[in-house]
């Protein structure tokens, strides 16, 4: 496959624009894992053709691929919307639906695509779905929405009368926020990232528990912290682990819940999440890939897609409503994606850098993971030691590959054999570091758009700041 990857190169060297061919390069470089490279082919096509939807699905698979499952979602929407007949797109969602565990949407997408095209029935896919039904579809006289080429939100005019006769864009079951609860999880279940949990501390917990404190300088209690970083550091379960800590409601979602393709209904299921942790508070909202829904709105050209991020500011000031004791948390890999505007006071004005854990913090994580595994002899720093750079996501990749090593064994005798020092090493020798990439393009931003010093705490994990 790596010399068929050397050729590919080779020969866009002499047709850089060559389209067949860059889809070639591109797929080829998703089966060896390299997202970046496939990402840049995908849109490299696109720029001279916007329309294609090989590539714009390529994207999504790439999101997909990297955990977005936000952005995969919407991207494969955008699609099927300007593009009906791509029965892939159709199967493309029903593996983020079963992601997020979804089936019957996932059971109606796939039947969907499978009726436009069976050449690709899928078995892995129909495995899942295994006796079941769809979702019984929606009946309304309301025209579809679209989704432009430039991959803009665009919505269309729903009849009259719909508030009534079409329940839509309101209600928590609608959105698959219905069963939000209190963590149990807290900080003592998250191993590491000491340093990340006094700075929240500092800056959530304690403002938190000591609301009357502020309340005597006329200081709200909640507002919005941003987290970034790399893929995998635990963005997601550090956030969680925080509301544990509060004892507060946990509310997450991604921008595919609050997506409505018709007009006004987008920013309706936006007041409706918001509404729905005041009315719980304390709570804690958690926005994963925010990015996606607080883009530059420079790079918006049509106004719905405005319209929501609007909504969204107005939501977070607490224009007509009161925010106490709602904390909004967002979680980024890509900051230099997001609007300035959510970061002004009053907003995403509190940031924190979520890193890879250091040696200490992995092997704190190390033990944690140790737990759920039948272990032998393990030695968490020898194998911290080993996997500098590696977020938590690796760890957990470590383990897996060493569980695959095993099974054969375990298979032909029925007997569990435990993980010990030397499997999980040589597991980690097969492993990456997924966290490389990200600094890579971390330290461009950080080194020639830093006026604010908005990525100071990166330069500082890098080396090229004094702390």
């Amino acid at each position: 496959m790596a010399q068929n990857l050397d050729a590919l190169r080779l020969a866009l060297q002499h047709s850089p624009d060559n389209a067949p061919l860059l889809m070639l390069f591109a797929d080829a470089c998703l089966d060896e894992g390299l997202m970046d490279e496939a990402e840049q082919s995908f849109q490299h096509v696109l720029k001279n053709d916007p329309a294609n939807a090989d590539a714009r699905l390529g994207l999504a698979r790439v999101a997909l691929l990297q955990g977005k499952t936000s952005q995969a979602a919407v991207r494969a929407e955008q699609i099927i919307s300007d593009t009906p007949s791509c029965a892939a797109a159709y199967l493309l969602l029903a593996r983020i639906h079963i992601t997020e565990g979804d089936r019957s949407k996932a059971r109606a997408m796939y039947d969907k695509g499978i009726a436009l095209n069976r050449s690709l029935a899928d078995p892995g896919i129909e495995k899942d779905l295994h006796g079941v039904k769809p979702p019984e579809e929606e009946t309304s006289g309301r025209k579809r929405g679209a989704m432009t080429s430039s991959g803009s939100f665009m919505e269309s005019v729903s009849d009259d009368n719909d508030d009534d006769s079409h329940p839509r864009g309101g209600a928590a079951f609608d959105l698959g926020l219905a069963d939000f609860e209190k963590p149990k999880l807290n900080f003592s279940g998250v191993g590491g990232m000491e340093a990340l949990k006094e700075e929240i501390r500092m800056k959530i917990i304690y403002p938190l528990q000591h609301a009357e404190l502020f309340k005597a300088y006329d200081k709200k209690v909640g507002g919005g912290v941003l987290l970034y970083g790399p893929p995998g550091v635990g963005k997601t379960l550090i956030s969680k682990a925080t509301a544990g800590e509060i004892k507060a409601n946990f509310i997450a979602l991604g921008l595919h819940q609050i997506l409505d393709m018709w007009i006004g209904n987008s920013e309706k299921n936006m007041h409706e999440v918001f509404e729905l942790a005041r009315q719980n508070a304390p709570s804690i909202l958690f926005f994963d890939e925010v990015d996606a829904l607080a883009a530059d709105r420079r790079d918006l050209r049509q106004s719905a897609g405005r319209n929501l991020i609007n909504a969204f500011l107005a939501e977070m000031d607490g224009a007509e409503s009161n925010n106490d004791g709602v904390l909004i948390l967002g979680a980024t890999n890509a900051p230099w994606h997001i609007d300035p505007a959510f970061r002004r006071p009053g907003r995403f004005d509190r940031t924190l850098f979520v890193p890879p854990p250091d040696e200490a913090g992995r092997a704190a994580i190390i033990e944690v993971m140790a737990q759920k595994k039948p272990i032998g002899e393990l030695d968490p720093r020898a194998l911290a030691k080993k996997t500098e750079g590696f977020s938590g996501a690796d760890l957990k990749a470590v383990f897996d590959i060493a569980t695959e090593e095993v099974m054969n064994e375990v298979m032909r005798t029925g007997k569990v054999i435990p993980l010990n020092t030397k499997d999980l090493i040589k597991a980690a020798g097969r492993h990456k570091a997924t966290t490389k990439a990200w600094f890579e393009s971390a330290k461009n931003y950080a080194m020639y758009s830093n006026q604010s010093g908005f990525y100071d705490d990166v330069l500082k994990h890098l080396g090229l700041m004094k702390r």
